[in-house]
C-alpha cells in the first residue's frame, strides 16, 4: 500500500494552498491532503474535521492534530525504519504542538515528503536534517476494510 499512497500523494502536487481546502487541483492545506489521500484509499473520512484558524497551534496548547491522528492511524515506534507512504506530523518550533503533516515519499538519500504548504502549495520537499528534527510523530495507514 505504500506504493500506492506515494502515487496518490504526489498526484496532489501542484494544488495551490487554500486553508481548510481538501479538493485535488483547487486548493488544500496539509490536513487536507491526508484528508484526500484518506478519501482515495477508503472512500469516506473517518471523521468531520472541525473548523479551524491558521493560528490554531498558538492557541491554547492542546495536541489536536496528534490526537485525532492517534484515533485513525497506527503509530510507528520511534527509531522503527521509514517506509514511503509514513503520514509524518511535524512540530514547526520546540515547545510547540505539532501542526504540520505531510506523507513520505522517498527515503535514504533521496529522503522526501509531500505536503501543502503556505504560499507554495502542494510540494514535494527534501526530509533533509531540519525538517527530520522536526518530526513529532509517525503513523501508517490502516488496512483497508
Amino acid at each position: 500500500m505504500s506504493a500506492r499512497v506515494v502515487d496518490i500523494a504526489r498526484a496532489w502536487i501542484g494544488t495551490p494552498y487554500v486553508h481548510q481546502g481538501s479538493a485535488r487541483g483547487a486548493g488544500t492545506d496539509c490536513l487536507g491532503l491526508i484528508r484526500g489521500v484518506w478519501r482515495q484509499l477508503y472512500g469516506s473520512e473517518p471523521e468531520v474535521a472541525p473548523a479551524y484558524t491558521p493560528d490554531w497551534g498558538e492557541i491554547g496548547g492542546d495536541e489536536l492534530l496528534m490526537q485525532a491522528a492517534l484515533r485513525n492511524l497506527i503509530p510507528v515506534e520511534p527509531g522503527g525504519g521509514a517506509t514511503p507512504g509514513e503520514v509524518l506530523l511535524f512540530r514547526m518550533r520546540d515547545g510547540a504542538v505539532a501542526k504540520h503533516l505531510g506523507i513520505r515519499a522517498g527515503v535514504g538519500e533521496a529522503a522526501s515528503f509531500v505536503h501543502a504548504y503556505d504560499r507554495h502549495g502542494v510540494v514535494e520537499s527534501p526530509l533533509s536534517a531540519p525538517w527530520q528534527a522536526r518530526i513529532a510523530a509517525r503513523f501508517r495507514w490502516p488496512e483497508p476494510r
